[in-house]
């Protein structure tokens, strides 16, 4: 190949001869094509592939090599030589097929074996059209328009297939919402039957009221005819004997007189009777609470500082501080208010299984965190509800020097060789009946066993839920 052309400062069309010497040249003339047949329509993905190809290898040509027009633009940082230099390339490379033939050439070298294959007049079927294409615009080998037109069937090609996965996803997606919609008016269609049966149930029972309003107004109606006629025939009588009449009214009047006089006796009477009920009732129930505290104090049963859970902490579990009680308030449940109503019942006990709660809540914690989150939370509970309120451990994890328990909250260890779930059954157990317990455990064999003495077993999440809330 001859040397290099030197490029200067003169614009495009002074440049004009220089091509025209190029073309000349026995060494370049098979590589520069006419300008008729220069530049085919190309793919849009290939002209960018073409642009950035050539502004990667622009700064590697000599500057001697570098078109005036393209000489600021070589100086642009990489990221953006093909962005804000494309169009100045794209022109330079139509309209110098010197500058062109020397992009292609470095290009073609830093493609490796593609580049070279290319440059053969080949294309390699695993090889990206798009790819294949800017070579072989840049190299101009034999055939390369024929490389081209096949890069730009293989881009419309896969235009093609996404635009067709895109059709088959809008109509999936169409399809799907008109299942959504078809499964939404089936929803309403049954709301609106289930109105429409109950307008019907109304309408008829609004039918049958007026039936009854309809035959009490006919009877009303009779009646007042007979009223009529009763009174046409007494006015009749009352004209032909006038002195009867006023006699009557003076007897009428003197009735009056006595069923009003009858009337303000029967009203006071009612008033006494009222006062001896009201007198009786009070007596009763008098008697009733004298005879409550005559039987206390004939069985000499006095207040007692321990409940029947204190008996069997003292025997059955490690307890390390005292209870302080108070009265009871409610908790959130899984079933929304199910456990608000049972710990609203006079008296109630709740009962924790406490690592069957804090290992399914917190479970990441140590043992001793999880003790003291718990029993923290449940001091929080006792203190806003005054429950009564005993939280029971495995006595294998006990440790010593625990903190005191919160008001209001008796914590439990068992014994050794013995598990929390048989001390609550315990605790169960020695509850007079009839007095409401609320067990917290998620072992069913713990539910199972403290249903069957009366108590209520309800799941760990009600009470890590009301923890959450408070």
């Amino acid at each position: 190949m001859s040397a290099p052309h030197e490029y200067d400062d003169r614009p495009a069309e002074e440049t004009a001869p220089v091509v025209a010497d190029v073309a000349d040249s026995p060494e370049l003339s098979l590589n520069v094509p006419s300008l008729d047949d220069l530049e085919p329509s190309l793919p849009e993905q290939v002209r960018q592939r073409i642009t950035t190809l050539t502004a990667a290898a622009l700064p590697g040509l000599p500057n001697e090599e570098i078109p005036f027009p393209l000489r600021r633009v070589a100086r642009f940082a990489p990221n953006r030589r093909a962005k804000l230099g494309g169009q100045a390339l794209a022109a330079q490379l139509a309209a110098d097929p010197l500058f062109r033939q020397r992009i292609g050439a470095r290009v073609v070298t830093e493609a490796g074996d593609l580049g070279a294959a290319v440059a053969g007049g080949m294309a390699p079927a695993a090889a990206d059209p798009v790819e294949v294409a800017a070579l072989a615009y840049l190299a101009r080998p034999d055939g390369w328009r024929e490389l081209i037109e096949a890069a730009g069937e293989s881009v419309r090609a896969e235009a093609d297939s996404a635009a067709i996965a895109n059709l088959v996803h809008e109509a999936e997606q169409r399809a799907a919402r008109a299942e959504h919609d078809r499964a939404v008016a089936k929803v309403e269609a049954d709301k609106l039957r289930d109105e429409l049966a109950r307008v019907r149930e109304e309408l008829g029972q609004l039918r049958e009221e007026a039936r009854s309003s309809s035959r009490a107004l006919r009877e009303a109606q009779a009646a007042g005819k007979r009223a009529s006629d009763l009174l046409a025939t007494e006015k009749g009588r009352t004209a032909k004997v006038a002195a009867d009449h006023d006699a009557e009214v003076r007897r009428l009047r003197t009735r009056l007189a006595e069923a009003e006089a009858l009337a303000a006796t029967g009203k006071q009477s009612a008033k006494d009777a009222r006062a001896a009920g009201d007198a009786r009732l009070w007596l009763l129930l008098e008697t009733i609470g004298q005879a409550a505290n005559g039987l206390r104090r004939e069985l000499s049963i006095g207040p007692t500082d321990k409940l029947p859970a204190d008996f069997v902490a003292d025997v059955s579990a490690d307890r390390p501080g005292a209870l302080e009680r108070s009265r009871p308030r409610a908790q959130d449940t899984d079933d929304p208010g199910r456990l608000d109503q049972l710990l609203a019942l006079p008296r109630a006990h709740l009962i924790v299984d406490g690592y069957n709660v804090t290992k399914r809540g917190f479970a990441e914690m140590s043992l001793e965190q999880q003790r003291k989150r718990l029993v923290t939370g449940l001091g929080g509970i006792a203190a806003q509800t005054g429950d009564e309120v005993t939280v029971v451990f495995d006595g294998a994890e006990r440790v010593h020097g625990l903190p005191p328990a919160p008001r209001g909250v008796r914590v439990l260890f068992s014994h050794k060789g013995d598990t929390a779930d048989e001390l609550i059954r315990q605790l169960v157990r020695a509850e007079p009946s009839g007095r409401p317990l609320v067990v917290i455990s998620s072992d069913r064999e713990v539910a199972d066993g403290v249903r069957r003495h009366g108590a209520y077993p309800m799941g760990a999440d009600s009470l890590l839920r009301r923890l959450a809330r408070g």
